[in-house]
């Protein structure tokens, strides 16, 4: 198929553009599952073709996924092929779900029933530092200031450095590892030695919430939620979270506002009145 040989072409143009690997894939993905549906060649898509497919897909994938397709789409062919069709896709308005946010109680349960050392710090580091799953998989020695109490995420999301709060809590069983451990070693890693992966620490935090009775469906960014929410809550200003949590705009930090408990607990029911 023509298209598949010009996806190098793409592939070139996101490289260019500093795009993470997992984009690449999925623009890739998403542009060959197009061709496939249609049983055309690039050349021969047309705009109604597009919109045909993003349709399609609406169907059985969630907003956030038919936004991410048609991104990689018009990417094709804004891009590679100069196509000005591609300003004319509509872009799918994504749906807005408020996060799911634990309480203090709840995280302090998973954090009792959590009796393996590794869990216990890898649980605790999600919730008192913040982290993407896929920044703390990635954490090595040489990350850990302890004089300052500081961990760099290195080329987190977005490609970009930031510097996060270290708990207190952690101080001791961090500096045992740095004791044991080279600077280049990962911090978590497996039984070979490899460091561990995001599927492993998300099964992690789903058996502590189990085991912790937590009713609400517990992932890794729930507790990055968690963190957002609790510093709002005591009073950090918004603007040092947007910073520790890495986000590129106070809008996406801004989320929090709507979750948090300092805002609503001065409202009284109109039940309670009497």
């Amino acid at each position: 198929m023509e298209g598949h040989k010009t996806f190098f072409n793409l592939i070139q143009e996101l490289k260019i553009r500093n795009y993470s690997t997992k984009t690449i894939d999925s623009y890739v993905h998403y542009n060959s599952a197009l061709l496939i549906f249609l049983d055309k060649e690039p050349r021969a898509v047309s705009c109604e073709d597009v919109k045909r497919y993003l349709s399609h897909i609406s169907l059985s994938r969630s907003a956030s996924t038919v936004s991410v397709a048609c991104n990689a789409i018009i990417f094709y062919y804004k891009i590679v092929w100069q196509r000005p069709f591609a300003l004319n896709i509509p872009r799918p308005k994504a749906n807005k779900y408020l996060p799911v946010i634990l309480s203090k109680q709840e995280v302090a349960r998973m954090l009792v029933v959590t009796k393996n050392k590794k869990h216990y710090c890898i649980i605790s580091l999600l919730y008192g530092t913040g982290l993407r799953v896929g920044e703390l998989v990635r954490i090595k020695m040489r990350d850990f200031d302890f004089d300052r109490m500081l961990l760099r995420v290195f080329q987190g999301k977005g490609k970009k450095d930031r510097m996060v709060i270290l708990p207190a809590r952690l101080r001791e069983v961090l500096l045992g590892q740095s004791r044991i451990k080279k600077a280049g070693d990962f911090l978590f890693t497996n039984g070979r030695g490899g460091r561990l992966t995001e599927a492993t620490i998300q099964k992690i935090v789903a058996q502590a919430a189990r085991q912790a009775q937590v009713a609400k469906k517990v992932h890794p960014h729930t507790l990055r939620h968690s963190f957002a929410t609790h510093l709002l809550e005591n009073g950090t200003d918004i603007r040092y979270i947007q910073e520790l949590l890495g986000h590129a705009k106070l809008q996406t930090t801004q989320i929090y506002t709507h979750v948090a408990n300092k805002n609503l607990q001065g409202i009284k029911s109109p039940l309670d009145f009497n």
